[in-house]
């Protein structure tokens, strides 16, 4: 029992994400907004559709702006809460854009003294009707939003266009990092095995490989699952970080068959540790590099940051990382079994 804690340890974290990670509430937020577009100088019925709101409790304290900037938002002058998911939203838009722009994307707040404040970004677009008006209304400074109500809940956050797929979360994104775990690990071991010479080493080094390769296409599988989801396509045209993953996952896999074609145990051991390390130096500008420098969907790509505040917070970090940790346990302990199994067949085999 004491040299099988850190399996009960992986087992329980594993558990503990998939119950918390499917089962833990979002947070109320904001799911449509129809119409999606207005003329200036009209007045406007905007209905608010909410997920996981709950509209007419206090329905007296719910607040809702067409919000440009820190600057400029207009207030709704009118709220009609239809049931807990839905409301209408009247405003009465002024005539003349508050920029020198005759269209211009901007964003529903909503704000609740029960359900919190919420957001809905671009949500209707303006159009400017008049070609010129020489002065503002005032109706765009006088309406400024502040003090929006915070609920503190442990609930995880609602997230535009992702909704309920975020919990994907737990398992794509942790399966690969539980990978990359994997895979560094392997390459210490090939590194070992080209001093040692030991098979044992090289072993070590091919079961932890064969386990990082699995968490690989587990990760891209349910990679692929949340892009039918988010944006609507198991293999998005031109989304070059798929690309790469599909790539570096070939190398890997050239890995396994170049094994195979190798029947002297030392120079199979070599060969295949100085591939290895090689496929490693190939996987970080494939997967972490490549798609920084070009247009994708993805978080982390085109420049845009990853594992933020706008992408994690302190409800998600608390099932996201045990969740690493638990994925990156099973898999060491897949390769302590694969280990276990080719070093009982050299034994057999020696006899």
């Amino acid at each position: 029992m004491k040299s099988s804690w850190w399996k009960i340890l992986g087992v329980a974290l594993l558990l503990y994400a998939f119950i918390f990670g499917l089962l833990m509430p979002l947070k109320p937020g904001i799911y449509a907004v129809t119409p999606d577009n207005a003329i200036t100088g009209t007045t406007s019925l905007i209905r608010v559709e909410g997920y996981n709101t709950n509209f007419t409790k206090e329905a007296e304290s719910i607040k809702v702006w067409l919000k440009l900037n820190d600057t400029f938002a207009l207030m709704a002058n009118k709220i009609q809460v239809i049931d807990d998911m839905a409301l209408n939203a009247s405003f009465d838009i002024p005539v003349q854009l508050p920029i020198k722009k005759r269209i211009k994307n901007f964003t529903l707040v909503m704000d609740h003294k029960v359900d919190g404040a919420s957001v809905s970004p671009s949500a209707v677009t303006l159009t400017q009707k008049a070609d010129k008006v020489d002065n503002i209304s005032p109706q765009w400074t006088t309406n400024p939003i502040a003090g929006l109500t915070i609920v503190n809940k442990f609930n995880f956050p609602f997230r535009n266009i992702l909704y309920e797929t975020i919990r994907n979360l737990y398992f794509h994104v942790s399966l690969w990092l539980a990978m990359m775990i994997l895979f560094i690990a392997s390459v210490v071991m090939s590194f070992k095995h080209l001093r040692s010479g030991k098979p044992e080493d090289d072993w070590k080094s091919l079961s932890l490989t064969a386990a990082g390769t699995l968490m690989g296409f587990l990760g891209l599988f349910t990679g692929m699952i949340w892009a039918q989801y988010t944006w609507g396509s198991f293999w998005p045209k031109n989304e070059v970080k798929l690309n790469m993953t599909a790539v570096a996952l070939l190398i890997y896999l050239a890995y396994f068959v170049l094994r195979g074609s190798l029947e002297n145990q030392e120079q199979r051991g070599r060969i295949s540790a100085v591939y290895n390390i090689f496929a490693f130096a190939a996987l970080i500008p494939l997967l972490y590099v490549v798609p920084r420098l070009t247009s994708s969907l993805h978080p982390g790509s085109g420049g845009n940051s990853t594992f933020g505040s706008e992408d994690l917070d302190n409800t998600m970090r608390a099932v996201f990382y045990p969740a690493v940790i638990g994925w990156t346990l099973l898999g060491v302990w897949m390769g302590s079994i694969m280990y276990r199994a080719i070093a009982l067949k050299d034994k057999i085999l020696s006899r």
